[in-house]
C-alpha cells in the first residue's frame, strides 16, 4: 500500500466527512444554538422587564404611601378642627345661655327692687300719714286725702 493513496484517500473521506458534516449536520446545530441564543436573549430581557416592572411597582407603592399618609395627616386635620369647631361652638352657645340666665336674674333682680320700692313707699305713706297725725294731734283721713297721699308716693 501505498503512502500516497492512503493519505489521498483519507484526505477524500475528511473533504466528504465536512461536505456531509456542512450540509446535514451543520444546519441543525445552528439553527438549535441560534434558539438557544434566542431564548436566553428573550430571557434576559424579560428578566431586565421584570427588573423594570419592579421599579416601576416600588415607586408606585412609595408614591401610594406617601399619598396614604398625606391623606391621613388631610383626615387628622380636619378631625382636629371639626373638634375645634364643636368646642367652640358649645363654648359659644354656653355664653349665650349664660348671659340669657344673667339677663333672667337681672331682670327679676329689678322686678324685686320694683317691687321693695313700691312696698316701702306705701309703708313711708303710712309712715307719713301717722306721723302728720301725730304732729296734728288729730286723725288725718286717707280716704279724704288720698291725692295728697299719692302726691307723696310720687315724691318719694
Amino acid at each position: 500500500m501505498n503512502i500516497n493513496l492512503t493519505l489521498l484517500m483519507q484526505a477524500v473521506a475528511f473533504f466528504a466527512f465536512i461536505l456531509f458534516t456542512a450540509k446535514f449536520v451543520w444546519p441543525p446545530l445552528m439553527r438549535a444554538i441560534e434558539t438557544r441564543q434566542k431564548q436566553i436573549a428573550d430571557g434576559l430581557a424579560a428578566g431586565e422587564e421584570g427588573r423594570h416592572n419592579l421599579v416601576n411597582a416600588e415607586k408606585r407603592i412609595a408614591e401610594m404611601l406617601s399619598e396614604a399618609k398625606a391623606r391621613a395627616t388631610e383626615i387628622v386635620a380636619q378631625d382636629e378642627k371639626l373638634k375645634s369647631d364643636a368646642v367652640d361652638r358649645a363654648r359659644t352657645d354656653a355664653e349665650a345661655e349664660a348671659n340669657r340666665i344673667l339677663a333672667a336674674a337681672k331682670s327679676e333682680i329689678e322686678q324685686e327692687v320694683y317691687r321693695a320700692k313700691e312696698a316701702l313707699r306705701g309703708q313711708v305713706a303710712e309712715l307719713a300719714v301717722a306721723g302728720a297725725s301725730r304732729i296734728l294731734r288729730r286723725e288725718v283721713d286717707a280716704k279724704a286725702h288720698a291725692d295728697l297721699l299719692a302726691e307723696i308716693e310720687k315724691q318719694l
